[in-house]
């Protein structure tokens, strides 16, 4: 199967920021209608916002896509103490200056932890996980990681400061997306390794790691980590989107399944035959399911 992505990787219709606390800046990239109903879309590992999806879709279904840059990503200034919970309370301030209390959101890969974090504060009407990393530290995923992505879980929870400086040591934008590919499955090389979407994705990761390594480094420490969130907790209705031929290592070891049973409102959207780039694939079911359950404060 093949896609026509020429329209989803148009670089954003507008861009924007908000002052936080201690002189930081939140930056968000944004297409679609300005007066459409607003979506927050949280990215993957080290990608600023300037990659949407469903872009062809937004206008129809008069969706306001919104993609922030998590701090020391793209144009938002860095915060040396980020954590799941800080990032929650960035997100929740950015859904404030809409005059809204919650959003829809999705997420995508690394950004569901953030998700999930903001949900569980209450910014999140609705929440759409889309090839998300789940917990991997959970004792039930032990035995069916790979022995590297095991190692990196335990590093990071025993030696954080370690961790971070070997990240710091290697990671860098054009690498990572070599990474990506490599460990991506022919479905999903099929999606990330084909142009025009390949530039794009390189350009946001490019544009992710602008300030240097510490930003994505920060974000991954939070997500390898104990989540310390409540997920029992989060009462919207989530929507958890897997492929059976996901190749990634560190997305949901079972594809969602025990991550489903954890969540008091979710339904698992499982596809066997597609990868994970689901989020592109399956764009215009994912964005139609969010705008079906947008209801704002």
């Amino acid at each position: 199967m093949t896609y026509s992505f020429d329209e989803t990787v148009r670089r954003p219709d507008r861009s924007d920021r908000i002052a936080l606390a201690g002189n930081r800046v939140f930056a968000w990239s944004e297409w679609g209608p300005v007066t459409g109903t607003p979506v927050l879309f949280l990215t993957g590992a080290g990608m600023a916002g300037t990659l949407g999806f469903g872009l062809e879709h937004l206008e129809k279904l008069n969706l306001r896509l919104i993609a922030p840059d998590r701090p020391g990503l793209g144009a938002s200034s860095p915060d040396p103490d980020k954590s799941l919970a800080s990032v929650a309370r960035d997100v929740g301030e950015l859904v404030a200056n809409l005059g809204l209390v919650s959003i829809p959101v999705v997420a995508f890969s690394q950004g569901a932890p953030f998700a999930f974090a903001a949900a569980a504060s209450g910014t999140a009407s609705s929440l759409a996980i889309v090839s998300g990393q789940d917990e991997l530290y959970r004792p039930e995923f032990a035995d069916g990681l790979p022995d590297q992505v095991r190692d990196m879980t335990r590093h990071a929870q025993e030696d954080p400061a370690g961790f971070s400086a070997m990240l710091e040591g290697f990671a860098e934008p054009d690498g990572f997306y070599d990474l990506v590919l490599s460990m991506s499955s022919p479905e999903d090389r099929s999606v990330y390794g084909v142009e025009p979407f390949a530039a794009a994705y390189r350009h946001a990761l490019r544009e992710g790691f602008r300030q240097g390594p510490k930003g994505y480094v920060l974000d991954t420490v939070a997500a390898l980590r104990p989540w310390c969130i409540d997920l029992g907790m989060i009462d919207c209705p989530v929507s958890l989107w897997y492929g059976g031929k996901d190749g990634s290592p560190v997305h949901s070891p079972d594809f969602g399944l025990s991550l489903a049973g954890r969540l008091p409102n979710a339904s698992r959207r499982f596809i066997p035959e597609e990868g994970g780039a689901l989020l592109w694939t399956r764009s215009l079911d994912i964005l139609s399911e969010l705008a079906t359950t947008s209801g704002n404060d």
